[in-house]
């Protein structure tokens, strides 16, 4: 029932001034959607409300990257909570609007615990140039950070500077990593399997070269790479997270289908939400296939990958 919503659970309130410095840099990030989404609508809560005004809030929506079908669903349960609010004014709705957006998001908020298994391993997957490797960076670090020892696997075999940025992560993380001069992905991240259980390692992250999903024998392949995992361990991997660009809009969405679909996500990692991104497509992820969201980043920086919080997130979109 529209009205009742469970508020997200924040972080651990270790440092006030750093949750404070995220929030405002998460804030920076989702500014292009934020104004996006404010010029639309713009004079709208002062408005009539009535059927034009529904309307009109629903194509304002849809230009934010919310899509079609889950805005859709917003303004069904916006009109039912006028309906039975008896709500006549416009201004009313906009808390309501926030509130909604964050029932929506809440359940893809989620926290990563590589638990269970030793080594736990986490395949990384996605699209050329949406931030893997230097994702995988980060995540290395924010794990060491919890106590977990890191072992990287430099998958991305097609590309030499790939791996070479990995190695890189590598030296500035302290961490060892799996490398092939010659050889295919699967392979590299066997041996990176292997190595992790001999050396009592925590945790391996796998990266991968990046494909569009239209790119059929690379889809194949990325399957073929989660079989071969399977056989150095018949349990993982334990983890296989889409990293997505956030200045993709609708693209994202048609992504997250297309690997689920390939692979059966059990997250997503959002990055570059720096300034451009089209942030309003979470919205549209949450109500069509909602994959975790373990993680948001928005820039380079070791402190600029954070956990996913849909009540912030909605704060920094909407004011």
């Amino acid at each position: 029932m529209f009205g009742i919503f469970t508020k997200s659970p924040k972080p651990p309130a270790a440092s006030t001034a750093s949750a404070a410095g995220w929030v405002h840099r998460l804030r920076s990030g989702l500014s292009h959607s934020r104004k996006k989404l404010q010029d639309s609508l713009k004079g709208l809560f002062g408005a009539p409300l009535d059927d034009a005004w529904f309307e009109a809030l629903e194509d304002a929506l849809i230009s934010a990257d919310v899509g079609v079908k889950t805005s859709s669903a917003l303004i069904a349960q916006l009109r039912l909570a006028a309906k039975e609010q008896s709500i006549q004014e416009a201004s009313a709705l906009r808390p309501l609007l926030k509130e909604a957006l964050v029932h929506l998001l809440t359940p893809m908020q989620r926290t990563l615990s590589p638990q269970g298994h030793q080594p736990y391993v986490i395949l990384f997957v996605g699209v050329n140039g949406a931030g893997k490797t230097t994702t995988i960076g980060k995540l290395a670090q924010h794990l060491i950070n919890q106590g977990h020892s890191v072992l990287l696997a430099a998958g991305d075999t097609f590309r030499a500077a790939a791996v070479a940025q990995l190695v890189e992560w590598g030296e500035r993380n302290q961490v060892t990593v799996i490398t092939q001069e010659k050889g295919d992905s699967a392979a590299v991240i066997f041996d990176a399997i292997a190595a992790a259980r001999a050396r009592g390692i925590d945790v391996v992250l796998a990266d991968t070269a990046g494909r569009l999903p239209t790119q059929l024998h690379l889809m194949e392949e990325i399957r073929k790479v989660k079989r071969v995992i399977t056989k150095a361990d018949a349990t993982a991997p334990h983890e296989v997270l889409l990293v997505l660009d956030a200045n993709t809009g609708q693209n994202a969405l048609a992504q997250v289908n297309a690997f689920d679909e390939a692979l059966q996500l059990t997250g997503l990692v959002v990055t570059k939400l720096d300034g451009t991104a089209r942030g309003g497509v979470l919205a549209a992820i949450a109500g069509e296939r909602p994959v975790p969201v373990y993680f948001v980043g928005v820039g380079e920086a070791l402190a600029d990958l954070h956990p996913f919080n849909a009540q912030d997130f909605v704060d920094a979109l909407i004011e």
